[in-house]
């Protein structure tokens, strides 16, 4: 059974960093892609990073330069690095995971998501 925690979720004024954590478990695909997306209230959930299992990244142009999608397969755990963080990164930002290699942030390619970490920036 595929688990996974997120954690790294707080509030931080404009122009901080976060760093969010997604630590998953009882997988036992060899390959993979995780994404990670955001939802703010009252707004459509969008993509916002990707890694696969060959460490290839995608990110959303939104976030380009400020973020930074990693993983370490020995702690079984995905990264993102926010820094420089905006009002408009608030929401709750979720962990998506799914079996094979080719990261995307298309939310409908992924079948497992997690619970949330919600992150708040503000002015």
């Amino acid at each position: 059974q595929v688990r996974w925690v997120e954690s790294g979720g707080g509030s931080v004024q404009a122009g901080g960093s976060l760093m969010l954590s997604c630590t998953t478990s009882g997988f036992i695909w060899s390959t993979y892609s995780v994404g990670w997306f955001r939802q703010a209230p009252g707004k459509q959930r969008e993509g916002v990073a990707a890694i696969d299992s060959t460490d290839m990244q995608v990110y959303a142009d939104s976030v380009k330069g400020r973020v930074t999608i990693s993983h370490d397969n020995a702690k079984g755990t995905v990264y993102l690095q926010m820094n420089n963080l905006q009002p408009e990164d608030t929401g709750m930002y979720y962990c998506a995971i799914d079996e094979g290699d080719l990261p995307t942030i298309k939310a409908d390619e992924y079948g497992y998501w997690g619970q949330g970490t919600l992150v708040t920036v503000s002015s």
